[in-house]
């Protein structure tokens, strides 16, 4: 709006895409639900822009513990079915109604090269609980749905952006390949690990054979 910010309206093109249908009455029902929306969208943007956690929160979130009686299993950063998981929240966190297991599921299998048969529907509902423990979704109120936590949305576009866009496109440029094309981030590092054996040997300490 006016090049200073972004403007957005809700328009419902069918209401029967919410169950309900275009009579006056359930103006108040859909109003409610397009504030819900609006919601979302505002929380997605904000979080998208400034989605850092503190070192302790990704301690506890990577951690096993217990609560209340009730073990708690870590979602470890790395884990290839973890980041999966995590991947896929990301295109579920705008939905109103929320996910399922039998729709988060497809997506999940799809990230890690598996077939719905590999990734069953128990593993699905084991993740599922996994996410729940650990805060990252809620489970709506009489329902198998759940909607996807400001927490959840936070870790879940931290750990994906990291992998995406910082650990994968530049791992390749910490490997010793023979290739002449320059590498800036391979030669900080060995830079850096030249100046920490020169610290070493000015200290002298040397690696053990």
């Amino acid at each position: 709006k006016e090049g200073r910010g972004l403007r957005s309206e809700v328009t419902f093109n069918d209401p029967r895409d919410f169950a309900t249908s275009k009579a006056l009455k359930n103006l108040p029902f859909l109003r409610s639900v397009g504030d819900q929306i609006n919601r979302r969208l505002l929380e997605s943007e904000r979080v998208s822009h400034n989605c850092a956690l503190s070192q302790q929160a990704l301690d506890r979130l990577q951690r096993p513990k217990r609560e209340q009686g009730q073990r708690i299993p870590g979602l470890r950063f790395g884990d290839p079915r973890v980041m999966a998981l995590f991947h896929a929240l990301c295109g579920f966190e705008h939905l109103h109604r929320g996910l399922r297991n039998r729709e988060l599921r497809p997506q999940v299998a799809a990230l890690l090269g598996k077939t719905l048969d590999e990734y069953s529907s128990s593993k699905m509902g084991y993740d599922l609980r996994r996410l729940r423990l650990n805060g990252l979704i809620a489970r709506i109120p009489t329902t198998h749905r759940y909607n996807v936590t400001s927490y959840g949305l936070r870790v879940a576009l931290l750990c994906t952006k990291l992998l995406l866009r910082i650990l994968r496109p530049n791992w390749p440029a910490l490997l010793a390949d023979p290739d002449p094309i320059p590498r800036p981030l391979r030669n900080a590092f060995l830079n850096l690990e030249a100046e920490i054996d020169k610290i070493c040997e000015d200290a002298r300490l040397r690696a053990t054979a």
